[in-house]
């Protein structure tokens, strides 16, 4: 596994049953060619074995002499002619080698004659064609050229994620007489006595599915909790840089994590905010954790509302729906019913945003005062620990300032909306009564102009009569409105003296009032001087 299975990681998969193990895929010229490429590329220990080197090559006699500088410190070399990344394939190397079997012989030939221990051992890591019989092919060239035995990963060089082909192993095993090792989707105990019956294959390797638990080969389902601390204790020992440390980790904790946990554990980026509470792996500082991850959860929450707030405004301000419209939708039984927890809902989130607000501003002044800052730089990482807590009392300090804003900004939205639509009903009545009154004109001055006509086109005593007539219906008209005004400036007449009387009671009582409080004043005086 590239950048993977280093001497850390080999030594804690041996903890747990695993039987050989691979390094990172080296590059052979590289290696050859650097002596810092070695020194960083391959490294071991007494305990490391068996130890396979796997090499990536295209040239026979370098990966001969790769093999041959590694072969004191180790049991064998894989040539990988499986890995299916870009840049690998483009280079010569990984998957594109199976396109090649003569290259292949002669590379397995070349370092079984070079190298002097008669037992080590020559392997090497494929995947399959589409034509299963170019496969076999080639198997068969590298068994005649000495190979000890083939790894075969079950998937084309252009398939990922894809199901395995347990059937295409299965041709290969019973082609060949030398062992045949099966990989892929190898991710739990199970899923190896799965395989070894679909192929009958001599063994089974896991790469990714390790990774996830280092102690699957021990017979545990998901990483336990002693293999984490392990892990720790290695990679401390063996100077492991965080990021391949954290990574381990990450992939270790997937499955037995919540993605909240995940969440807060994935950006931590430095040892010692890992390894000191809150933590995953020390068991003293649950509690510590525990509320490390409450308080995350809770500006998740935030940080939801925030958005659902953003999301409320942005569907309030859409143009084609209008105030009116709105107000239809407010009046539906649903809303006249959450409208009486309404004020009481708006001021609870207001006082719980605004708590929030503050303890974000505590923590903030927390985390950059000066002696905080001082204490950091006197122990090793601390000092980027103490920087990502300020970052993140910034960031929430943020989050719930602008859900402040927000929700003040949704009430008022919420309340302009509102009065827009009283506007508009107001203004709709006023445009009504403004058409009654212009037909009404209309009509006067329709019945006046009739009357005009008779008067001036009628001859005789009928034509007086009927003049007379419409005058008759107009008098009696004007009369009825005049009643009815009248009727109304009496009514107004009685509301504006009643009011005038409320007035008078008010100045009375006001009166009455200041005089008390000045005779308070007076005595509260005397009361003074007399105490002088």
């Amino acid at each position: 596994m590239v950048r993977y299975s280093k001497l850390a990681f080999r030594s804690l998969v041996r903890k747990y049953n695993c039987d050989i193990c691979f390094t990172p895929m080296i590059v052979a010229a590289d290696f050859m060619r650097s002596e810092k490429a070695r020194d960083s590329e391959f490294t071991t220990s007494k305990g490391d074995r068996p130890l396979i080197v796997q090499f990536a090559a295209n040239d026979a006699q370098t990966l001969a002499d790769a093999a041959c500088v590694v072969a004191p410190f180790s049991d064998g070399v894989d040539l990988n002619c499986g890995c299916p990344q870009r840049w690998a394939m483009s280079s010569g190397y990984g998957a594109c080698l199976i396109n090649k079997p003569e290259l292949v012989k002669d590379m397995v030939r070349t370092v079984r004659n070079q190298v002097d221990n008669p037992n080590y051992s020559v392997s090497i890591k494929i995947r399959i064609h589409d034509d299963i019989r170019k496969t076999v092919d080639l198997c068969q060239k590298a068994e005649t050229a000495g190979v000890s035995w083939i790894t075969v990963h079950g998937r084309t060089a252009q398939e990922r994620h894809q199901p395995v082909h347990y059937n295409a192993i299965k041709t290969i095993k019973d082609c060949v007489n030398i062992p045949v090792i099966a990989n892929g989707d190898i991710k739990y105990l199970r899923d190896v006595e799965t395989t070894h019956k679909l192929t009958g294959v001599d063994g089974v390797m896991s790469a990714r599915g390790l990774l996830a638990n280092p102690a699957m080969f021990a017979g545990y389902e998901d990483t336990p909790l002693q293999c984490i601390w392990d892990w720790v204790d290695l990679s401390i020992e063996h100077g492991t840089p965080f990021t391949c440390f954290h990574q381990h980790l990450i992939y270790m904790l997937e499955r037995v994590t919540s993605q909240p946990e995940r969440k807060v554990f994935n950006s931590l980026y430095s040892t010692s905010a890992v390894t000191t509470p809150p933590n995953f792996c020390n068991p003293d500082s649950k509690s510590s954790y525990r509320n490390h991850l409450n308080m995350s959860l809770q500006w998740t929450a935030v940080a939801f509302f925030l958005y659902v707030e953003m999301g409320i405004l942005l569907i309030l301000c859409i143009p084609f729906i209008s105030p009116k419209r709105w107000k239809r939708i407010f009046h539906l039984r649903i809303w006249s019913y959450v409208s009486q927890f309404w004020n009481k809902v708006f001021l609870t989130m207001i006082i719980i945003l605004i708590v929030l607000f503050f303890d974000a501003v505590r923590e903030v002044r927390k985390y950059s005062a000066k002696d905080a800052g001082t204490e950091a730089k006197l122990q090793p990482n601390m000092y980027d620990h103490l920087h990502m807590k300020l970052f993140r009392a910034q960031r929430n300090l943020y989050i719930s300032g602008f859900a402040v804003f927000l929700w003040l900004v949704m009430k008022r939205v919420i309340t302009m909306i509102g009065q827009l639509a009283s506007m508009s009903d107001t203004t709709a009545a006023l445009q009504a009564q403004a058409d009654g009154a212009n037909q009404a004109a209309k009509k006067y001055v329709e019945d006046n102009e009739r009357l005009k006509q008779s008067l001036m086109e009628g001859k005789g005593d009928k034509a007086t009569a009927e003049g007379m007539e419409l005058l008759r219906d107009e008098v009696n008209k004007l009369k009825e409105e005049l009643k009815s005004s009248d009727e109304a400036l009496t009514k107004s007449s009685g509301e504006v003296e009643m009011m005038k009387k409320q007035m008078d009671g008010l100045a009375r009582e006001y009166d009455r009032l200041l005089k008390e409080h000045q005779e308070l004043q007076n005595r509260e005086q005397a009361g003074d001087k007399k105490s002088d």
